[in-house]
């Protein structure tokens, strides 16, 4: 289950939860372009935890349903308004996927995923070989599909430069003590993208973009 951008044992992921998004963008925004607030919406392989709590205290009450592979949601065809999937689900799109998105979704209801969308600080954490931040591209998988993509500049806040040094020593090794040397304030620049569509969206022309700080 994915409540985080990285997989991490508990007491990091702790950490780092601690010191993600404290501004509150990410559900702000997915609320907004559901919108969500007291409609039925599904987390899809999405844990109790932060962004479950961040999105009830704006009015969102959801049910939590888990990942598969092929994608089965076990739900009656048109009860939901809309699914969100924060960095575990959708890793690429899979028509199938889409298909049974739109089977639970009534007319008009929503498909919201969250990936990170690299150019930031966070990317050089991920593996070089991380297909994240080519999803964003007009030729990904996402634009091609009928999605409109939504960028969140967002930040890892932590209270000091020595506290976000050494989260980034013991989560990331090399790589985060690396990061952790350059910082010159306590925060790291993370952007992140929600790529949304709506029910049976078709592929269209190049699709819209927006930033958001």
């Amino acid at each position: 289950m994915a409540d985080l951008p990285f997989q991490l044992p508990a007491p990091l992921a702790a950490r780092l939860q601690a010191a993600l998004d404290v501004e509150g963008k990410i559900p702000r925004a997915l609320v907004a372009l559901g919108p969500l607030a007291g409609r039925d919406v599904a987390l899809l392989d999405v844990p109790e935890g932060l962004h479950d709590a961040r999105l009830r205290e704006l009015g969102v009450e959801a049910t939590r349903l888990p990942l598969a592979d092929p994608l089965r949601l076990d739900v009656p065809p048109a009860s939901l308004d809309a699914v969100v999937a924060l960095w575990s689900g959708f890793r690429g799109v899979e028509p199938e996927a889409l298909a049974e998105v739109d089977r639970v979704l009534r007319p008009g209801g929503r498909l919201l995923v969250v990936h990170d969308y690299g150019r930031d600080d966070v990317s050089v954490l991920h593996p070089p070989d991380a297909p994240e931040a080519a999803w964003g591209r007009r030729d990904g998988p996402f634009l091609r599909c009928g999605f409109r993509i939504h960028v969140l500049h967002c930040f890892w806040t932590f209270a000091s430069l020595d506290e976000a040094r050494a989260f980034l020593a013991d989560a990331f090794g090399g790589p985060g003590e690396a990061l952790g040397a350059g910082l010159r304030r306590p925060r790291l620049s993370w952007k992140v993208a929600i790529y949304h569509r709506s029910r049976g969206e078709p592929p269209a022309g190049p699709a819209a973009a927006t930033l958001a700080r």
